[in-house]
């Protein structure tokens, strides 16, 4: 199975965060970010819905955007 949404998908679910968590997505990256050391994206995606309760498709755009921020850093 594909980890990878749409450009528009992603961005719309990204948007819909906040409210349906009650967090920022900036929050949720971090949350990522000073998790465990998980290599795999479902490993990351499933220690979210296990550890935060977050449903499969947030849970996968977060560490999607996560990824997409992480490579762009290791470009500049």
């Amino acid at each position: 199975m594909s980890h990878v949404f749409s450009d528009e998908t992603h961005r719309n679910m990204l948007s819909r965060i906040p409210h349906c968590t009650g967090r920022e997505v900036a929050e949720w990256l971090r949350t990522v970010e000073e998790g465990p050391s998980l290599f795999r994206f479902e490993e990351k995606v499933s220690w979210l819905r296990g550890e935060h309760n977050l449903a499969y498709g947030h849970a996968k755009a977060i560490v999607h955007e996560y990824d997409l921020q992480r490579a762009a850093r290791k470009l500049r």
